[in-house]
């Protein structure tokens, strides 16, 4: 499948805004698209309801869909083992071109890495003869750097604790240039390999391919000395037995500069402009290493792909919006401000719900919802139209939702009762809950206004809460810089709403909606939409006020 697309309804989402994100997944990947629902907040008790009663999952939360290292088209490259050889990671470097190699443990978390720079370092101290027991060199090392032979000796017991000789003098004069334990490269002088064996050196290397009597190997295997044989020369063997030492050794790890994949890009530019690496190692939340990433990836980073829903408004929208495509839009309220790069699919209808407009996009790619899907779909058309109550709704939300009705297999008249009963009360919700259980920003010119919405016809709890919810808006108003917080608590049975409201713009109620000493609080009879009853004509004077 192609690229990750993540749909999303707004913030603090209804019903409506998390049933139509799931089944516009679910119709996208039947036309084979990869398309995930998300949610940008907490669903409320009607949501968990409708999806718990359908069987359908929760969609996993997202706070941000800012660019993420994990967007980044990084350079994967394996990683190698801490015991390799210098010589092999040079190997693996020229073969694929590249100047870093990550050092992982048997579960790829990362332990180090090791440069171009590193190995070129290590090949001019090879002037250091005690390298190879500083860096506890394994015998495998040695043979595979010089594509040796072992022909005496156990590789499980040899310990490099010696430095490297080159018995170039005669046998008489070894001493004291060689020492017990050292590493000695000879030739095919029988009575330097003895004299070697007899000063009790771990391990002699025959270069030139040259052969060993069967006297000396028996003389060897009685000291626990190790015979080795290359078809390199004396000099080649000097040269390269020093690349046999382990990445372990010369490779950075301490003070690893690294990232991770969901560091954000804006916060790794200045980690590369303080560093100046040429490339960064990143790993998941376990250490485990996922790649290299360079500063010229941050050129080229992929954004996240987002289709909104059910909202057109930037304060509504998921953090980090400015740095992703958005694809498409689909919502049926007033057009807000956000803007996009280039031309995108843009549905908004006046109808009582978008999960009216996401059906009628599968009956008119003829194609049916699932069960579940068709049920969600209906409880979302129930709930964002009061049962048809509200006055956005429209004959589009009627015929929608009996379609869907069919084929959920659900009576809309005793679903509808179980959906109200099931989200009505206020008891035990906090003042917090309830005023983000469907709570909205708008922006007009310098007018910054929110407005929550839940529906409840429990009175009595009502009353109980009603000083606190005040006060608690009060402290989100001066908190979160709002001009005025506004609260519809909306009663479907009696048709109206309690209207609490706190904030420098208190009039603009009064003048609204002609409730003149309310003291925050009124209730208006037939007011039930937000959409349609309280912002259009907030609007219109706010509008006026400006002139």
């Amino acid at each position: 499948m192609n690229e990750l697309i993540y749909i999303t309804g707004h913030k603090n989402p209804d019903t409506d805004s998390i049933c139509s994100a799931i089944a516009y997944a679910e119709l996208k990947k039947r036309h084979s698209i990869n398309a995930v629902p998300i949610r940008i907040g907490d669903i409320n008790k009607e949501t968990e309801f409708v999806l718990k009663y359908f069987g359908v999952e929760v969609p996993e939360y997202k706070e941000t869909v800012r660019t993420q290292v994990s967007d980044l088209n990084m350079d994967i490259i394996n990683p190698i083992s801490e015991d390799i050889s210098v010589k092999a990671a040079w190997s693996i470097m020229q073969k694929n071109n590249i100047k870093v190699l990550p050092v992982a443990d048997i579960n790829g978390k990362l332990l180090g890495i090791i440069t171009l720079t590193d190995i070129t370092t290590s090949y001019l101290d090879a002037m250091d003869n005690r390298i190879l027991a500083a860096s506890n060199t394994p015998l495998g090392n040695i043979i595979d750097t010089l594509n040796a032979r072992l022909i005496c000796g156990d590789e499980d017991k040899f310990k490099a604790n010696g430095k490297v000789v080159v018995a170039a003098m005669t046998a008489n004069e070894m001493e004291p240039f060689v020492e017990k334990g050292d590493i000695v490269i000879l030739g095919n002088r029988k009575d330097n390999q003895i004299k070697a064996i007899e000063i009790g050196v771990s391990c002699i290397i025959l270069t030139c391919g040259c052969q060993i009597d069967d006297d000396v190997v028996k003389l060897a295997n009685e000291n626990e000395c190790i015979v080795l044989e290359t078809a390199y020369d004396t000099l080649m063997a000097a040269r390269f037995i020093n690349q046999s030492i382990p990445v372990s050794h010369i490779m950075t790890k301490k003070q690893l500069v690294c990232f991770n994949l969901h560091d954000f890009t804006e916060n790794i530019k200045d980690t590369m402009l303080k560093t100046r690496y040429r490339s960064y190692p990143v790993v998941d939340d376990d250490g485990v290493v996922k790649g290299f990433v360079s500063r010229y990836h941050l050129i080229s980073q992929r954004k996240k792909k987002v289709i909104l829903l059910d909202h057109n408004e930037k304060s509504q929208t998921i953090d980090g919006i400015e740095q992703a495509d958005i694809l498409e839009i689909i919502d049926h309220h007033r057009i807000g401000d956000i803007q996009t790069n280039y031309p995108i699919y843009f549905k908004n209808d006046a109808v009582g719900s978008t999960a009216t407009l996401i059906a009628n996009m599968y009956f008119e790619n003829g194609l049916n919802p699932s069960k579940s899907i068709a049920g969600i779909l209906c409880a979302a058309i129930i709930s964002d139209t009061l049962h048809f109550k509200s006055p956005t709704s429209t004959y589009a939300d009627e015929l929608a939702a009996n379609k869907l009705a069919k084929i959920a297999d659900i009576h809309l008249e005793e679903f509808a009762t179980a959906l109200y009963k099931a989200s009505a009360s206020l008891e035990g919700m906090s003042p917090q809950t309830i005023l983000e259980y469907d709570f909205k920003d708008f922006v007009f010119n310098k007018y910054k206004i929110g407005i929550g919405q839940i529906n409840s016809s429990d009175s009595e709890a009502f009353k109980k809460v009603k000083d606190s919810l005040l006060e608690h808006m009060k402290v989100v108003k001066e908190n979160k810089g709002y001009r005025l917080v506004l609260l519809m608590v909306t009663d479907i049975i009696n048709e109206g709403s309690e209207i609490l409201f706190v904030g420098d713009d208190g009039a603009l109620i009064e003048k609204a909606f002609n409730i003149k000493g309310s003291e925050g609080c009124a209730f208006l009879k037939g007011v039930v939409s937000r959409k349609k009853q309280i912002i259009p004509i907030l609007s219109s004077i706010i509008q006026r006020e400006m002139l």
